[in-house]
């Protein structure tokens, strides 16, 4: 463990992965914190496994790989919180922490990356397509099962790279991840969610702290907490719970609060697209902190319902991406 910032007498400690896009995120919801508080806030860097086993996600068992080093990290004390991307946070409960505040989402949207900006409708029959995620894959090949989809990892930049080099022809990133990096410029596809939904949580922030600080000496981590966002991602990644997913799993989910009510739409698909569960809900919902159990119990519903139309069966057995991985983190 590392200090970006030279520890200042009195600053906070955050805990966050050593990448550029995690070190981004973090500083944004340090100087969020200061600035609404006046609390100041220095960056710890943190390596965890995730970040250095060249082993693909699936092999893993999912992206909870990369938030147990810091996890690790609070709970021993090393740090006072930690920020994570929210679609990489495993949806069980961690026992002594607790989840401090969710940031006002950016867009959730997936986007294209691909070479001589192409979108994916001028993508060509057996163009290679890289992404880790099965769900991605399973949704794309849905609407494109005549492309190639081919395992990669590594940083955004890493991921660009391969596009440009010809490695692939095209790679899919969260879109919110390139605004922070600032690469927006290798965009050419944004792809809505009637194509591609998002994963639970994609485009919003999580805080952790340990449970016993949460209301005490960081209670101040409230001032980042966005209730719209929170409830929105609560319904989400209770559907991913329900049908017992990891945040690895091929489920898409998406929430927004439409005049006075959340609409939740998910979709689970096998990684050939042959299979697709599709289903959405709404629900008369309050914009308050109260709203919490409502938003879950929108959720839960929903994901009974994909249950009974056989989205556990594919969860269970999405099938398989094709191909050899490449080392470093998922974006």
């Amino acid at each position: 463990m590392s200090t970006e910032d030279a520890r200042r007498p009195g600053a906070a400690r955050l805990g966050t992965r050593r990448s550029t896009m995690a070190t981004t995120q973090s500083r944004l919801v340090a100087d969020a914190v200061t600035e609404r508080t006046g609390v100041p806030v220095d960056l710890e860097l943190i390596t965890s496994f995730g970040d250095t086993t060249r082993a693909h996600l699936t092999q893993l068992g999912g992206t909870g790989v990369f938030v147990s080093a810091l996890r690790d990290a609070l709970l021993d004390g090393g740090v006072d919180f930690a920020v994570h991307s929210l679609k990489d946070l495993p949806t069980a409960p961690a026992e002594g922490l607790v989840l401090a505040a969710v940031t006002e989402r950016d867009d959730p949207r997936d986007a294209l990356c691909a070479r001589d900006g192409l979108t994916l409708d001028a993508l060509p029959a057996g163009a290679r397509v890289g992404t880790g995620s099965p769900r991605r894959v399973a949704q794309l090949a849905a609407h494109r099962p005549d492309l190639a989809y081919v395992p990669i990892r590594g940083n955004a930049e890493t991921r660009l790279g391969k596009a440009a080099s010809g490695e692939v022809d095209a790679v899919v990133l969260a879109y919110a991840g390139l605004v922070r990096v600032g690469r927006l410029d290798a965009v050419t596809d944004v792809l809505d969610a009637d194509r591609v939904l998002p994963a639970p949580g994609q485009g919003a922030l999580a805080v952790e702290c340990r449970a016993d600080r949460a209301g005490a000496d960081l209670s101040y981590l409230s001032s980042v907490d966005h209730t719209a966002t929170r409830l929105a991602v609560t319904a989400e990644r209770t559907v991913l719970a329900e049908l017992e997913a990891g945040c690895h799993a091929p489920v898409g989910a998406f929430a927004r609060f439409e005049h006075g009510r959340l609409r939740l739409t998910a979709a689970v698909a096998s990684t050939d697209g042959a299979q697709q569960v599709r289903a959405e809900r709404t629900a008369e919902l309050e914009v308050a902190p109260a709203s919490q159990k409502a938003a879950a119990d929108l959720g839960r519903e929903l994901a009974r319902s994909m249950i009974a139309d056989g989205a556990d069966r594919i969860v269970a057995d999405p099938g398989e991406i094709g191909g050899a991985a490449g080392p470093g983190a998922g974006a």
